[in-house]
């Protein structure tokens, strides 16, 4: 089945997401421990099933239980996710989204990280 783009998952299916990423596996019984407010293992279950369905995870049996896994890699989400801040919050401007950000806190090693990427940026003529 097609994958749907990364915004279209609920609020629990991105803490979902969010649990296997960081372990870059889970077994149901471990999403459920590691959501906040859980609900009940069946409804980890379906969840997982609707996310495999719709082509965000697969699953490998390990004993008893179900393994899941991501099927994209945290970048290429990341990359979706961030165009869809961008497009949805910022009007589509990367440049509307970066003033945003320096306008947080920022230490003075961020700042100077990010003028270093900056730099090379300009350098490589991006």
């Amino acid at each position: 089945m097609a994958k749907k783009e990364t915004q279209d998952f609920s609020r629990r299916e991105r803490q979902i997401m969010d649990v296997i990423y960081r372990s870059g596996q889970a077994t149901a019984q471990d999403v459920q421990q590691q959501l906040p407010d859980p609900p009940g293992y069946s409804t980890v279950r379906t969840l997982l099933g609707v996310l495999e369905r719709k082509g965000h995870l697969r699953h490998e049996r390990q004993g008893y239980h179900y393994v899941y896994f991501p099927t994209a890699p945290v970048e290429k989400v990341k990359d979706s996710m961030l165009r869809h801040v961008m497009n949805t919050f910022f009007g589509g401007s990367a440049v509307d989204l970066v003033s945003h950000v320096l306008n947080e806190d920022l230490s003075q090693s961020d700042v100077d990280e990010i003028m270093e990427l900056l730099e090379k940026a300009k350098e490589e003529g991006r």
